[in-house]
């Protein structure tokens, strides 16, 4: 499969637009083709195609809007298109009965922006939850599985604590230990590091490269946190007006001179959201 071809942005015609790296070497985990939502009249998803190599960080980035998190909502299963293809681990996604679909989501952990921890269970019931619910591991094999994982997020020890007993923090991690607890090949992570201040971001991202390096994950990333992410990023995803304007390595987007990644940039480094029209 050509990247070239398969990922190229729907753009402003200039050439630095619609940037894929040519390397082609690593299979892709993730494939989407013309992938097109919309609610009523508005058109959120107008043909997006995204390669994600296996073994990569993908980060998804663009205005309030755009279309990143209804795009990662179709990619962790919780929606389906109207029209277009999804391929994960080999596997065309979009056809599939609800049965086949729960097979697919057994190889997949999400990361969702509240953390979605329950409040009214431990740190350790709330990681455990997913073995429990889904897997016949027996208790000592759970509680194992359980404390290994905590400890790798930096986390041991806290077992007993409940979420509100946990900084913001805290929280993040121990929802990222939810999600790799069941030891899933690919990674979602939706907004993972929201109401962090920059210090506690910065550990986040260096938390999630180190877990994505160490278990070899697939992580597709929808981020608001632009420049920053870059540092931990193989891949940008550039969504404006529901269409894939940039793809390529943070060095290859950031440098494509391309007028309205500019601007967002330039907005998110003002701090106004970065809220564009594309006009």
């Amino acid at each position: 499969m050509d990247p070239a071809r398969n990922n190229r942005p729907e753009g402003n015609g200039h050439d630095a637009t619609g940037i894929v790296a040519q390397d082609g070497a690593a299979a892709n985990a993730i494939i989407v083709k013309e992938l097109r939502k919309r609610f009523g009249r508005q058109v959120v998803l107008a043909g997006v195609n995204l390669d994600v190599p296996a073994g990569s960080i993908t980060c998804i980035v663009g205005p309030s809007g755009g279309g990143k998190t209804v795009l990662l909502k179709h990619l962790n299963l919780l929606m389906r298109p109207d029209s277009g293809n999804i391929v994960i681990d080999e596997v065309e996604v979009t056809g599939l009965s609800n049965r086949g679909l729960n097979a697919v989501r057994e190889k997949l952990g999400m990361l969702f922006q509240a953390g979605a921890l329950f409040d009214s269970m431990s740190i350790f019931d709330n990681v455990a939850f997913p073995l429990v619910e889904k897997t016949d591991l027996g208790e000592h094999e759970i509680a194992a599985r359980v404390r290994e994982t905590l400890k790798s997020v930096g986390l041991d020890g806290v077992e007993d604590k409940y979420p509100s007993e946990l900084s913001g923090g805290m929280q993040k991690r121990a929802a990222l230990a939810r999600a790799l607890v069941h030891r899933p090949k690919i990674l979602m992570l939706d907004e993972p590091t929201t109401g962090l201040d920059p210090a506690r971001t910065g550990a986040i991202h260096r938390l999630i490269r180190a877990t994505q390096q160490k278990d070899r994950l697939t992580v597709v990333m929808v981020s608001h946190d632009v420049p920053a992410v870059f540092e931990i990023c193989d891949r940008v995803a550039f969504i404006h007006q529901g269409k894939m304007r940039l793809y390529g390595s943070p060095q290859e987007v950031t440098s494509a001179h391309d007028e309205i990644f500019d601007r967002f940039l330039a907005g998110k480094a003002a701090g106004d959201g970065a809220e564009l029209d594309g006009n």
